[in-house]
């Protein structure tokens, strides 16, 4: 196993996506509010860990992997938090600044061993043309030393419109190859991607049909 993964250390990965702070909030519930009939919860302890496709960065750098994340975070404790978090974890931090959106940052509320509530924190509306300038300059540099590219999109606006072709011909063009993390049902973003790694139910959105079975889900995925 060690040997396996040692082979990831010579691995540069550069990803590009929807980062979040997901944010816990770790409580305990002894009674119910005289105020409403909603259980009263007392803050025991706050963690916050990297998510979305910071996430998918922080599990290749466990791996060993050269990693570096390009993304966007806002002027916010959050996306200092994050930016933080990133450092601690020695991944390349790459993320622009938009004042105009905040860090998407997920809060849940856990009480003995439940989830109670999620909070979200977002922006989903697709990016400004100044930051997608920037965007598509810093990929451009950063591909220099990279060995393959990551796109992990989670809906939030970085990866909308033409942003993904942008990146998968910037890609094609230095023979580089690009996942895709893909989400929603328009697809026609990531064409001419090297490959698409739905999981099922991301995959039944775009179908024309259901998935019952493995041989399904075969004659479905080459159809997309």
């Amino acid at each position: 196993m060690l040997d396996r993964l040692s082979a990831f250390q010579d691995v540069h990965i550069l990803v590009v996506g929807d980062v979040m702070l997901d944010h816990y909030l770790w409580c305990r519930v002894n009674r119910i509010s005289p105020e409403a009939p909603v259980p009263v919860v007392r803050v025991e302890e706050k963690t916050s860990v990297l998510g979305g496709a910071a996430n998918v960065a922080a599990n290749l750098a466990g791996l060993g992997c050269r990693v570096a994340l390009l993304g966007t975070v806002g002027d916010d404790e959050a996306g200092r938090i994050l930016c933080s978090k990133l450092d601690q974890a020695s991944i390349a931090n790459h993320l622009l600044t938009d004042p105009q959106k905040p860090t998407t940052t997920k809060t849940r509320v856990l009480a003995q061993g439940q989830q109670l509530i999620r909070l979200d924190e977002e922006n989903s509306g697709g990016i400004s043309d100044e930051i997608a300038r920037h965007l598509l300059t810093s990929f451009e540099k950063l591909l220099a030393e990279k060995q393959v590219v990551i796109c992990s999109d989670y809906g939030k606006g970085l990866l909308a419109g033409d942003i993904c072709q942008g990146l998968i011909a910037l890609c094609r063009r230095q023979n580089i190859p690009v996942l895709i993390d893909p989400k929603g049902r328009d697809w026609s973003r990531y064409r001419g991607a090297t490959c698409v790694t739905p999981n099922e139910s991301e995959l039944v959105q775009v179908v024309n049909g259901s998935i019952d079975n493995e041989a399904d889900l075969l004659h479905q995925a080459v159809k997309v």
